[in-house]
């Protein structure tokens, strides 16, 4: 298909308002020509000019089975044939969306029962949120309704999930955090340890903070704790040590359910299908999405664990019907399209590649980056990492965030044809490249990842910036 590329342009221009884009700037060609995807095969998309670029991000940490799985394509091709709608209130199903349910109620961590359906991970904990108060309601606790995240935890966009974002830049302007909504110390150790703390001393005191927190606003009234397994786009930031081991027993003290966010960390990205299993975590609900359908189709799920259900399922001879759902939840093309996802994952092992080739990957890392005077620590777990930048090593200072330091290292990445990721909080180059990455294409982006940090190193040295 041939398409008119300055057309096209003008048209997206005239009518697309853009997610995370400066609009004033777009608006006026200050930067630049939108950039027009056209075709994607393995970890590489190419544009309408014909660019290739290897893909480092994954889209947004979702297309986990790589670009152009026709085997996906034809499932969602042979579900629209055969049925390419039906809604899923009043007990109405699918055979894809009944099989799907019954596989991630099986493979989920923890004792989980029943799997409700949305379109993104932000509807997602939406529901979350409110499956928390329905929850409390039910038993008698109509108090217990603060849900407590993590400054720079990330659980979506809408007006809860937003809330329940721990990044100002999405409340501000915005009405939000709601008052429901309350968060606690973020979990890196890097930056948030005292002098002299050990891994293990730091996540002990994070959990103390927490304890402290949920008597300060009093058991009887927090009723969840909501956090990804690792942090994703604050920074991409595995826990510390015993972390989970010192968090859990705090939360099950109080009586506050555990939301495991897996929208990032589900089906494999973390070397384990899920991160919860990965870290020991025991969680009560479970969000997930992107990987689900390696974003082939938006769907998402939030996976209700067996303590939950029994109570939505007792009152419900009180209350009546569960009076929630959309119109496309349980959507037969999105489960057929999650099947054929998740039928790569195990069939290919998709885990076990983002375990070793992953493990490469930090190595990797870590040689060409962690010694490097601008590189103030190197971190992750799997197929995701970052490299966080400093001004000066030794004191743990910060650029100033004038040199954009982070945004410059992530342009002379893409000029060089890798989408590494410039993350909020720091300057921060984020990596989460789909899970079929072999170690010959991690050595592709390493090395035009190292190229572009070079690169702007020589800047700042010409600049008078001393390292």
């Amino acid at each position: 298909m041939t398409i008119n590329i300055k057309d096209i342009a003008d048209k997206d221009r005239n009518s697309v308002l853009h997610p995370f884009t400066q609009m004033k700037d777009f608006a006026s060609g200050k930067l630049g020509e939108p950039t027009i995807v056209e075709t994607g095969k393995g970890i590489r998309i190419q544009d309408a000019y014909g660019n290739q670029l290897i893909d480092g991000f994954a889209g947004l940490y979702c297309v986990n089975v790589g670009y152009g799985r026709t085997e996906v394509a034809e499932a969602i091709s042979r579900q629209a044939y055969r049925l390419a709608y039906y809604h899923s209130y009043a007990a109405h199903t699918t055979d894809e969306l009944a099989i799907l349910s019954d596989r991630l109620v099986k493979m989920a961590p923890g004792k989980m029962s029943k799997v409700f359906y949305g379109m993104s991970g932000s509807d997602a904990n939406e529901t979350q949120a409110k499956l928390v108060w329905y929850y409390n309601n039910l038993r008698g606790k109509p108090t217990k309704k603060k849900i407590i995240s993590r400054d720079r935890g990330y659980h979506g966009c809408s007006v809860v999930s937003g809330s329940m974002t721990g990044m100002s830049f999405y409340h501000d302007h915005m009405d939000l955090p709601l008052p429901q909504i309350t968060h606690t110390g973020v979990p890196h150790h890097y930056w948030g340890a005292n002098p002299g703390e050990t891994e293990r001393e730091f996540s002990a005191r994070r959990a103390l903070e927490l304890d402290q927190l949920i008597e300060q606003l009093g058991p009887d009234n927090v009723g969840g704790f909501i956090a990804e397994p690792v942090l994703g786009t604050g920074g991409i930031t595995p826990p510390p040590e015993g972390y989970w081991e010192a968090i859990q027993p705090v939360l099950k003290k109080h009586d506050v359910l555990l939301i495991a966010d897996e929208v990032v960390t589900g089906f494999g990205r973390t070397g384990s299908m899920f991160g919860s299993q990965h870290y020991g975590i025991e969680p009560d609900l479970i969000t997930v999405a992107k990987g689900l359908t390696s974003a082939y189709f938006p769907l998402s799920a939030a996976i209700v664990g067996e303590k939950v259900y029994q109570v939505l399922e007792d009152g419900a001879d009180r209350v009546g019907a569960f009076s929630h759902g959309y119109t496309y939840s349980g959507h037969p093309i999105g489960a057929a399209a999650a099947n054929a996802v998740l039928d790569i994952v195990e069939k290919e092992d998709l885990p076990g590649n983002a375990r070793d080739v992953g493990a490469y990957f930090q190595a990797q890392l870590k040689e060409k980056f962690a010694q490097l005077p601008i590189v103030g620590e190197v971190r992750g777990v799997g197929l995701m990492g970052a490299i966080e930048f400093v001004g000066n090593r030794e004191s743990k200072t910060r650029f100033d965030p004038s040199l954009k330091v982070g945004a410059r290292v992530s342009k002379a990445a893409r000029e060089g044809g890798l989408i590494a990721r410039a993350m909020p909080h720091g300057d921060i180059l984020g990596f989460a490249p789909p899970l079929v990455t072999t170690k010959e294409e991690i050595d592709e982006i390493v090395l035009i990842a190292e190229k572009a940090v070079r690169s702007v190193m020589d800047e700042l040295v010409r600049d008078g910036q001393k390292l």
